[in-house]
C-alpha cells in the first residue's frame, strides 16, 4: 500500500530515460511492481483459458506465476518498519484520524510483518502446516489496512476538491478585476494533478482490497472470479508502477 505515503505526487524534471529507469529499478517497490505486472498478466492468461491447461507452456506459466509470487514476498522483508514510522510521525487532527490512521498503517504493517513468515513457510524454512493460519491473518490485516486507507484518501480527495473550488473563485475574482492569475492557474494545475493521483490511489486500494477480501473468503463468492481478481491485480500493479515512476 505504498499509495498511502504522503509523497504520492513528485513529478521529476524531464531527464534521460535510461537514467530514470535506473533510478526506478534501484527502488524495492520499482522491481516489486514489475514482478506484480508479470504475475497478474500470467494469471489473466491462465484464467482466460487461452492456453489449454495440459499444454506444456500453460504448466510453465503456472510455475512462473507461483515463483514470482514467492519472490515478491521476499521484497517485503522489513517493510513493516515504514508503517511503524508512519504511525510514529502521524498527526491526529480529528477523531476520525485517531481511528482511521491506526487502521490504515497498523493493518498494513501487520500484513507486511506476517507476510515475512508466509514467505518462510512457502520457501520451506518453517513448517507449512502454519501457512493456512498465517495467510488468513495476513488477508484480514491487509483488508483492514485498505479499509482505513480508502477512508483516509477519500477525506483527502474531498479536501482537494474543496481547495479547487476556492481557487476557482479566486481566479474568477481576478478575471473580473482584470488582474493576472498566473500563479493561481499553476496552483490549479497542480491540484488537478493531485486529484487525479488521489483517485488512482483509491482505485488501486479498491482493487487490492478486493483481492484481500477474496483471500478471506478462500476464493468463494461472486467477487472471487480468477479472471476478475487477476484483472484487479494487474490494474493495481499498473497504477502503482505509474506512481512510482513519477516519484523517482
Amino acid at each position: 500500500m505504498e499509495a498511502k505515503k504522503p509523497s504520492e505526487i513528485s513529478v521529476s524534471k524531464e531527464r534521460d530515460f535510461l537514467n530514470h529507469l535506473e533510478a526506478y529499478l534501484a527502488k524495492r517497490d520499482g522491481v516489486d511492481k514489475l514482478l506484480k505486472i508479470s504475475r497478474y498478466a500470467s494469471k489473466i492468461i491462465l484464467a482466460s483459458s487461452v492456453l489449454p491447461e495440459t499444454l506444456p507452456l500453460s504448466l510453465r506459466l503456472k510455475s512462473f506465476e507461483s515463483s514470482v509470487g514467492i519472490s515478491r514476498k521476499a521484497f517485503r522483508l522489513g517493510k513493516f518498519v515504514q508503517d511503524i514510522n508512519a504511525l510514529r510521525s502521524a498527526s491526529f487532527d480529528s477523531n476520525q484520524e485517531i481511528i482511521l490512521t491506526p487502521l490504515a498503517y497498523g493493518g498494513e504493517g501487520l500484513y507486511f510483518f506476517v507476510e515475512q513468515f508466509v514467505w518462510l513457510g512457502k520457501s520451506g524454512l518453517i513448517d507449512a502446516k502454519h501457512l493456512v493460519k498465517l495467510q488468513k491473518i495476513s488477508a484480514w490485516a491487509e483488508f483492514i489496512g485498505y479499509f482505513g486507507s480508502i477512508a483516509l484518501k477519500t477525506r483527502d480527495l474531498k479536501s482537494i476538491i474543496e481547495a479547487e473550488h476556492r481557487l476557482e473563485s479566486s481566479i474568477e475574482i481576478s478575471m473580473l478585476r482584470g488582474n493576472g492569475y498566473e500563479k493561481e492557474a499553476k496552483d490549479m494545475s497542480k491540484l488537478k494533478e493531485k486529484r487525479l493521483m488521489k483517485k488512482l490511489s483509491i482505485i488501486q486500494d479498491f482493487a487490492d482490497g478486493l483481492m484481500a477480501f477474496a483471500d478471506i473468503r478462500d476464493g468463494k463468492g461472486l467477487l472471487s472470479s480468477p479472471f476478475l481478481l487477476a484483472s484487479a491485480g494487474l490494474l493495481s500493479a499498473l497504477i502503482s508502477t505509474h506512481k512510482n515512476w513519477l516519484s523517482c
